[in-house]
């Protein structure tokens, strides 16, 4: 995932004015449990309570047409529970797996985070993928059994957010980002956060660095961006719970 050199004399700036980080410490991993699924429900975030989501849509990229949609959940604690449904152009016996890095888009106080992906588990064309080690702290090549076309990765990342201590309680800063971005980078990739507790979305690898759209409780992520540019970073309010 390269940088775009054009926008990094910006990058720190829009993303401190955009999230308001104040003085903030790295999230505590919590790798207890396999990830959740994500699911309509009510999330009771540190700024009141989240509407209800619609149930998951069946039509777009990565379900239905080649691309990628990542459903990320919010925890209490700052990490998040990922689901990746991953449809390519073609077929591929070995994906790259790649966590956010600090210093590819990734700036200021957000290069203190250190994501870790924990519980990974991964089917390919319906079947499961074994792995030696369901743990990604970097990056990885992972051989299929047999050449695939679709990917549906769980896992949950952790070590990823900073909390805003100036701020009310719950508020936070995350980065996320598909683990499978390299394996085509031009794919177009929706981002989905569940809960109703975004704020804000910034993604310092495209030309106009603010992905948000619309209005908190209904914010959402710009969609159909480039795979190889789909780093986000987000300012939310985390769910009391766990």
């Amino acid at each position: 995932m390269s940088a775009r050199n054009a926008n990094w004399g910006t990058v720190p700036a829009v993303v401190a004015l955009a999230l308001g980080l104040g003085a903030a410490a790295a999230c505590s991993s919590d790798q207890a449990g396999a990830p959740t699924a994500p699911s309509p429900g009510t999330l009771t975030s540190g700024g009141g309570a989240a509407p209800v989501q619609p149930p998951p849509t069946a039509e777009g990229p990565g379900l239905n047409a080649p691309g990628i949609r990542l459903a990320a959940v919010p925890r209490g604690d700052g990490s998040f529970d990922i689901t990746e449904e991953v449809m390519l152009r073609g077929e591929t016996s070995t994906i790259h797996l790649q966590l956010p890095r600090s210093g590819e888009g990734l700036t200021g106080i957000m290069r203190k985070t250190t994501p870790v992906a924990t519980s990974l588990r991964i089917i390919a064309d319906d079947d499961p993928v074994p792995l030696e080690n369901p743990q990604l702290t970097g990056a990885r090549d992972v051989p299929l059994l047999s050449a695939a076309t679709r990917l549906k990765l769980t896992y949950r990342l952790t070590g990823s957010s900073v909390r805003s201590l100036q701020s009310e309680t719950g508020r936070a800063s995350a980065a996320i980002r598909p683990l499978t971005a390299d394996v085509d980078s031009t794919l177009p990739t929706n981002l989905v956060v569940s809960g109703g507790g975004l704020l804000n979305a910034v993604c310092p690898e495209l030309p106009e660095t603010r992905c948000a759209v619309g209005e908190p409780p209904g914010l959402g992520i710009q969609q159909g961006i480039p795979a190889g540019r789909a780093l986000a970073v987000l300012q939310l309010n985390l769910p009391m719970q766990p």
